[in-house]
């Protein structure tokens, strides 16, 4: 029986939030309401995929010229799939879908992101598998930091001495929604260390937690007087505490607030969860690696797990060429 591909619509927003939800390596970033906050910078093109008509995987995607893309929206974006997807399924659903591209006349090429093993509630590694069988080329490597629960390295003595510091400069660690405080520091922090700008607007990420309020969380570290010196924004899913954004002022930098934070976090807060992601730090699509901030978060007990990016030519796939 083949694979029945289906361009997603407005009216199957239920279905695909609650396949999301249930699936074996979904997170919230594929729920619609996440997805389509920057509807009007993505011309949206995802996938619902039945078989036997029922629906066992979707993709997140859109389409940018002649390229489909699945997802350069959001951090990963690879095939979301329930328990009855196989290898020889995952190889059959990428032929179907690079058919219904090519069908339509709709792209030559296809830039896929997998979602990071971590994510997932059970091994769903089947989409790399097919994406090698189908001569896909590895484009970009992005190398993120993390900290398992399970047997997780100590911090090293830098480290430790920063906690230390912070500790007697009598900060205060707060869990609330100003993100407006915050977004100042990071703001300031990212244009005059890295000539950057966050991915979001202040705007957008209350927009965001706004709608997934228990998903997008927001710590700060603030002096006795309330100034914030320090914070992170984290994004929760089933099996990550993933470290969207991070910041500090020079007073925060000088005293160890980023220190102080992840201490609580890493071995307080968030100690039971199965991933500690504190993000990546490559630039230029993992071809520069920022060598001081990678020290410090491996300096935390954390080390690699790769955010990868491949592309496929859609005309070269010899699994459905025209005869």
């Amino acid at each position: 029986m083949a694979w029945d591909i289906r361009l997603y619509e407005p009216s199957c927003k239920q279905d695909w939030d609650s396949f999301v939800a249930d699936s074996r390596n979904g997170t919230f970033l594929f729920c619609r309401d996440y997805m389509e906050y920057h509807a009007d910078r993505f011309q949206d093109y995802s996938l619902m995929c039945y078989h036997g008509g029922r629906l066992h995987a979707v993709l997140p995607a859109h389409v940018q010229g002649r390229t489909f893309c699945s997802h350069l929206g959001l951090t990963y974006g690879g095939m979301v799939t329930d328990e009855k997807v196989t290898a020889k399924g995952m190889l059959e659903l990428f032929k179907a879908v690079s058919m219904f591209l090519c069908m339509h006349e709709l792209a030559t090429e296809w830039i896929y992101r997998p979602i990071p093993y971590i994510y997932s509630d059970y091994p769903s590694e089947e989409d790399l598998y097919a994406l090698f069988r189908f001569g896909a080329q590895l484009s970009e490597r992005k190398i993120s930091t993390v900290i398992p629960a399970d047997g997780r390295y100590k911090f090293d003595e830098l480290r430790r001495r920063k906690v230390k510091k912070a500790k007697h400069t009598h900060f205060v660690i707060l869990q609330d929604a100003d993100y407006a405080a915050f977004w100042e520091v990071l703001e300031t922090n990212l244009r005059e260390r890295h000539g950057a700008r966050p991915v979001h607007s202040l705007s957008e990420m209350e927009l965001l937690h706004a709608r997934f309020p228990s998903h997008i969380l927001l710590y700060r570290v603030c002096t006795e007087s309330g100034r914030t010196v320090a914070g992170c924004v984290l994004y929760m899913s089933r099996n990550v505490a993933h470290v969207q954004y991070i910041g500090s002022t020079e007073e925060g930098r000088a005293n160890g607030a980023v220190d102080l934070l992840f201490d609580h976090l890493i071995n307080d807060v968030y100690k039971d969860i199965k991933y500690f992601d504190m993000g990546t730090s490559v630039e230029d699509g993992g071809s520069v690696l920022n060598e001081g901030l990678i020290f410090q978060k491996e300096g935390f007990g954390g080390r690699a797990v790769v955010y990868d990016t491949y592309k496929m030519d859609l005309t070269k796939v010899p699994l459905f060429n025209k005869e």
